[in-house]
């Protein structure tokens, strides 16, 4: 291929050490070769490795390999010498030994590639030097006329614990796909940092084998599959399995729509097999709406992709799944499809409903995020600025949503110099952004409820941001770190340091255990500890209003996070179908105590230094609305349901029932009067019968658990129409009204209603 076919990956050095890298020269006279499948590996003089594909088309070129030694720095190769060589399994392949600078005296660094069907194992060992820091190894490639963008794929794999539970996903590494005109390719690694990847260099850490030696391995997989059946051939996995739909969040607007689940199953094993693929789909009730087994025999290395049509229902979620298994090995793969209508919300910036940490993976894009962000009616946007990953200011304001900042790193007990430069620099990035609020830092008061640092806190971080912003004429309104829990230790000595009188906003954070939202358990018997009582939501937001009226200065009340996490198999979190139940009654709540805005924490199940990649065992990483392929929970659509039915409603009173166990809220909207109502007869207590172990086999999220089902008689607002109930992810079913009364039957998850009178509990 002549040099003006190839196009170049442009990129600069990612640290002292690495320089641009050269021109490649022309093939040398006699290449060593090797190939399969699919694939060929061409070593040239200049020690870079060409790949190919099964057309004989020049995909990509693997330069030159990089080390970092904490006394070397980083050096990378300059040039190599390939050999072909014979692996112990007898295959071929290429060795190149690299050539490295004169001043890295010692240090020697061999390249090992072989390749099977449609995949080429890639190997880098550097050995010499006892000051190795494998983690900043990288190798890197420049890739010929692709026809996008290189991106980057978390890979994951489902699993079930042995001991019962859901399935849940568990990280498999992460890969960088390059795209071609029906083909792709995917470099898979086992571990890789993608902010320390740019358009020369892939970061690939290394291994340590000895005190002198590491290595580093990556595989590159070609052909049309999807990211995890890539993983899988690079991994060797005897089966894998991906699904997905082309629906953006597989989200569906309306009934009656064809929803495609589609599914790709690869054959990671060495030999042909055959392959049965089942799949089913179940809706919120646990109805089976669909299902279906399908058989093939796979070659080794082949990908099957099968599709399967599905009616949307209206407003609802359908659970899926699709197994693979041939003989003993087996995978699986999970999404979720969901309907929810558009509605037109009218509460502009008076609407209480926000998002704790901002949009920021913008997956599959900016325009469908923000869509989803509007159709879901959020608000307020905790963390916005210049430079801050997500949607920017400017169309959060062309769409009439506002946004705050939240800026950290306070350097409490530092030099004048540096406590200086930290406000000066924080203070003209919130006026730059426009924001609407300052919090001034986050979760300060560790260790809870010590009463630790709140006086310096004061006088480093938040009178620091007071008097600029009061320089600068400003009217943005200035809130506290938001708090973990309701620490009112640390706010005594907050507003003993004089932090009250600088605020306009108290924020705190309501974490929240195996508790129902309503759980009020009162402070002087709130217990610590991971699993303590401290963490209560309703016994926390009267704590605080209690604060706010005691101190005064009339503070508005802002919960800057709010969660309903779903770790699964895990006792302390909620059930999928619990934390749908407990999200629609945390923010009908919140309303009803004051709440002037809630900022839910977050969009999707992720962290923010990973993205997507999966993470079971850390509580924070399950507290999204939707999963970490951005599939919809059920949390998202009784988000959505809070949204609608509060959007302008006012609080009126608690209700309250001859049954001291029925519970209640009235509201009253423009359209009349709305009730929340539930039963606490099952307790305050989720997963009660668990064990000492964290482990708690999560039921599935069709299963409904409350077991106690009562009836109550309520007053209606028509004596012989209808009434509507919606339960907690906006599913309507019509209730017929007879002499004023209708019979509801209430268990612990909160339902609404529409058609009650103003005094629904009337004795």
């Amino acid at each position: 291929m002549s040099v003006a076919r190839r196009r170049f990956i442009q990129g600069t050095a990612v640290a002292t050490g690495a320089a641009l890298l050269p021109t490649v020269p022309a093939y040398a006279a006699d290449p060593v070769a090797i190939e399969a499948d699919g694939i060929t590996l061409v070593g040239r003089s200049d020690g870079s490795v060409l790949v190919q594909d099964g057309a004989g088309a020049d995909r990509i070129l693997l330069n030159h390999f990089m080390i970092k030694d904490s006394a070397f720095g980083q050096q990378r190769t300059f040039g190599g010498t390939p050999a072909r060589i014979t692996l112990p399994d007898g295959r071929p392949a290429i060795q190149v030994t690299y050539t490295m600078a004169s001043g890295v005296s010692g240090v020697t660094v061999h390249g090992t590639f072989d390749v099977t069907p449609h995949k080429a194992h890639m190997k880098w060992e550097v050995s010499g030097s006892s000051t190795l820091t494998p983690a900043g190894f990288m190798f890197s490639r420049t890739v010929y006329e692709a026809t996008a963008a290189e991106s980057y794929e978390a890979l994951t794999v489902w699993e079930r614990d042995a001991r019962g539970g859901i399935p849940y996903e568990v990280n498999s590494g992460g890969a960088y796909v390059e795209t071609w005109a029906g083909s792709k390719g995917f470099f898979c690694l086992s571990s890789t940092n993608p902010a320390s990847t740019n358009a020369t260099w892939v970061h690939s850490p290394g291994t340590s084998t000895d005190a002198s030696t590491a290595v580093t391995e990556a595989d590159l997989v070609l052909g049309d599959l999807r990211p995890r059946g890539a993983g899988a051939l690079a991994a060797k996995r005897p089966l894998g399995v991906e699904v997905w739909t082309d629906q953006p969040f597989n989200l569906y607007k309306a009934a009656g729509q064809t929803m495609t689940l589609r599914a790709q199953v690869v054959n990671g094993s060495a030999a042909a097999r055959a392959v049965t693929l089942t799949w089913w789909a179940r809706d919120f009730g646990g109805k089976k709406i669909a299902c279906g087994t399908l058989s093939k025999n796979l070659a080794a290395g082949a990908a099957w992709n099968a599709s399967f049509p599905l009616t949307s229902p209206s407003q609802n979620i359908v659970f899926t799944e699709v197994e693979a298994v041939s003989g003993n090995d087996k995978a699986l793969a999970r999404t979720n499809l969901s309907v929810l209508p558009e509605f037109a919300y009218k509460a502009g910036k008076e609407s209480m409903f926000g998002l704790a940490n901002y949009p920021w993976l913008l997956k599959p894009g900016k325009d469908a995020v923000l869509g989803l962000v509007r159709t879901l009616g959020i608000k307020w946007i905790r963390i916005a600025y210049a430079g801050a990953p997500g949607i920017d200011t400017a169309t959060l304001d062309a769409n009439g949503i506002g946004h705050n900042v939240e800026l950290s790193g306070i350097p409490v007990g530092g030099s004048p110099e540096q406590i200086a430069a930290w406000a000066d620099t924080n203070v003209a990035k919130a006026l730059d952004a426009g924001a609407a609020y300052f919090e001034v830092s986050n979760e300060v008061n560790q260790p809870w409820m010590s009463g630790r640092g709140a006086d310096a806190y004061v006088r480093d971080g938040l009178r620091q941001v007071t008097t600029r912003l009061d320089a600068a004429g400003s009217r943005m309104k200035v809130m506290n770190a938001g708090l973990g829990g309701m620490d009112y230790v640390w706010t005594k000595n907050f507003h003993d340091a004089g932090g009250w009188d600088l605020i306009d906003a108290f924020a705190f954070h309501p974490g929240r255990g195996n508790f129902t939202p309503d759980f009020a358990p009162p402070p002087e018997e709130w217990t610590q500890g991971s699993s303590g009582s401290y963490w209560n939501f309703l016994g926390a937001l009267r704590k605080a209003n209690q604060v706010l009226e005691e101190y005064g200065g009339d503070k508005e009340l802002w919960l800057t996070e709010a969660y309903a996490p779903t770790r699964p198999n895990a006792w302390w979190s909620d059930t999928y179908r619990h934390a749908a139940e407990n999200t629609l009654l945390t923010l009908a709540l919140a309303k009803s105590e004051k709440v002037r805005a809630v900022n839910w924490y977050q969009l999707h199940d992720s962290t923010i230094h990973h993205p997507q990649e999966a993470d079971p065992a850390n509580p924070e990483y399950h507290y999204g609305l939707m999963n970490r392929d951005t599939s919809a929970k059920p949390s998202l659509l009784a988000f959505a349901t809070a949204a609608r039915v509060l959007d302008e409603a006012e609080f009126v009173r608690h209700l309250s029932f001859a049954d001291q166990d029925i519970k209640g809220l009235l509201f009253t909207t423009p359209g009349g009067p709305v009730s929340i109502i539930w039963s606490r007869k099952d307790g305050y207590i989720l997963n009660s019968e668990h064990g000492e172990d964290p482990w708690y086999a999560s039921p599935e999220p069709w299963i409904d658990t409350w077991t106690t089902k009562t009836t109550v008689v309520a007053h209606s607002e028509t004596v012989n129409g209808r009434v509507r109930e919606l339960n907690c992810i906006g599913q309507e079913r019509s209730l017929k009204a007879s002499n004023g009364r209708v019979t509801l039957t209430l268990d612990g998850a909160p339902r609404v209603y529409y058609g009650l009178a103003a005094n629904p509990d009337w004795k």
